[in-house]
């Protein structure tokens, strides 16, 4: 039976429904807007439907010590030993097998072995019993000595603001831990909302004009999560990671008018899209598709007005551009991505992940890895440094990450495989100990054996020193898991 409704809207108890409330409001755009600032302000939404939950208030649970992330992820699986855990006892023991060295009863007797592993093929990985030499030097970098490899000479002269986290582990060991690594849960999960949509959808805006999550450089292949490492789930699209280019022409898919549109000839085409989209987002207001849509259109205009001077790196001086290599074709990419970053957070912006594809290192690792480091490190060193000299690096979150680590065995001579059971991650400023180690792996680098830290350990992390606490940001008909939530690495936070 429908329900009745007076002249007003109103039911016979005296409520006014949603699309009567929505519709006295506005049709148009103005409407939809004054909702979004309302509730972009903290003010409750149970005017508009009390069946809807309440959305964060954009305001931190506890004092924030940092305000912006930038997110680097090495995409393909980094070696830890040939970067931030250097192992000699693999030159020691070169050649020799797990089985005939004095280590095997540490790999294969261990708790750990196999335990949490979940086979993205159906078949376990093989061993790789062959230990396999490092295939760099390494030493002591900075006053706190962090034993970092030699390949590292940039970032190397940063150790003294690096918290180097020795004992990640995750539970898949195949490249969707692309996807596990930034959702927490394993592909055959499904797909949940990534880090940095919790944070958008947690945090408030520190700029109307710019997105507050933006990605950069290719993303997941379909096989390891694609678009799902940056995406809100049902959190709703809205929250989703804003993919962005370095092109100074055309930074955002469509995020400029055309060269032959004047101005305000796009502002009155936008606000008719948005009159258009408002009046469906009335008959449809529980649509998150169409919501976002509306959200879109609201910030279209402001956003091809500013993100293009944002990539507008020219204006950097020259010392600026040398010191990320914009003037060396391998350094360029991830420097102009890197300057970028600096400028976004410069303005505001949230959450810039920066993806990094390359580091599948099955053979010829010495090649790979060699390449793939040289193409980073003066990029990052660069932010950090550049970041402090200018006061930012204290509110600015850094944090170097990739899906697992690699095999202390070889694999077709040369190579190294894929190794979810221990690997390495390290952050910088935001509130975070500077010069320090924590957890350790075992003597050839194959179980976290100390300070063992699940993937969410990190993003609980990151959470807290932003000031959110993750277990108020539950949603209603989406329960998480204890391992969700993970819990913040106390030991390295400041």
């Amino acid at each position: 039976m429908s329900e009745h409704l007076n002249s007003n809207g109103s039911n016979s108890t005296g409520q006014v429904n949603r699309r009567s409330f929505l519709s006295d409001c506005g049709m148009g755009l103005t409407g939809i807007a004054l909702a979004d600032m309302l509730s972009t302000d903290g003010v409750s939404q149970n005017a508009l439907s009390a069946a809807e939950p309440r959305l964060p208030s954009g305001l931190p649970h506890i004092a924030p010590k940092a305000k912006s992330v930038i997110w680097y992820f090495m995409m393909g699986g980094t070696s830890h030993m040939e970067s931030f855990d250097p192992k000699p006892a693999l030159n020691k023991y070169s050649g020799l097998t797990i089985g005939d060295s004095e280590f095997n009863d540490l790999v294969t007797k261990s708790p750990y072995y196999r335990k949490n592993v979940r086979d993205f093929s159906g078949v376990p990985r093989k061993l790789m019993g062959k230990l396999y030499p490092l295939q760099v030097g390494h030493r002591k970098w900075g006053e706190c000595g962090t034993e970092i490899s030699d390949w590292w000479q940039h970032l190397g002269t940063c150790a003294d603001d690096m918290a180097v986290v020795r004992s990640m582990w995750t539970t898949d060991n195949d490249h969707a831990a692309q996807l596990q690594f930034h959702t927490g849960r394993h592909i055959f999960d499904g797909f949940f909302p990534s880090i940095g949509s919790w944070i958008h959808y947690g945090l408030g805006s520190l700029n109307d004009n710019l997105p507050q999550y933006i990605v950069m450089g290719s993303p997941p292949g379909d096989c390891c999560g694609g678009e799902g490492a940056h995406d809100g789930s049902y959190l709703g699209p809205e929250h989703s990671g804003v993919k962005m280019s370095v092109n100074p022409s055309n930074p955002l898919p469509f995020g400029t008018p055309g060269g032959k549109v004047y101005k305000e000839e796009r502002r009155s085409q936008l606000e008719l899209l948005g009159e258009l989209n408002s009046i469906a987002g009335v008959e449809y207001p529980h649509d998150p598709e169409m919501r976002a849509r509306i959200k879109s259109y609201e910030l279209a205009f402001r956003m091809q007005m500013a993100v293009p001077e944002v990539v507008k790196i020219s204006d950097e001086t020259a010392a600026t551009q040398e010191m990320y290599g914009l003037n060396d074709n391998q350094t360029k990419a991830v420097g102009q991505q890197s300057l970028i970053a600096r400028r976004l957070v410069e303005r505001g912006v949230r959450f810039i992940q920066i993806y990094n594809d390359g580091w599948d290192a099955h053979n010829k690792l010495k090649k790979n890895h060699s390449q793939k480091i040289g193409s980073v490190d003066k990029p990052i060193a660069g932010l950090l440094k550049d970041l402090k000299q200018r006061g930012l690096l204290d509110e600015t979150l850094v944090v170097w990450a990739t899906e697992f680590g690699r095999t202390p065995g070889s694999e077709r001579a040369d190579g190294r495989d894929h190794h979810p059971y221990g690997f390495s991650i390290w952050m910088a400023g935001g509130g975070i100990k500077g010069g320090i180690v924590h957890g350790a792996t075992d003597e050839i680098g194959f179980h976290a054996v100390e300070n063992r830290h699940y993937v969410t350990d990190l993003h609980a992390t990151v959470l807290h020193q932003l000031g959110l606490n993750p277990r108020k940001m539950e949603v209603p008909g989406h329960k998480r898991l204890d391992v969700d939530f993970g819990e913040p690495i106390k030991e390295i936070i400041a």
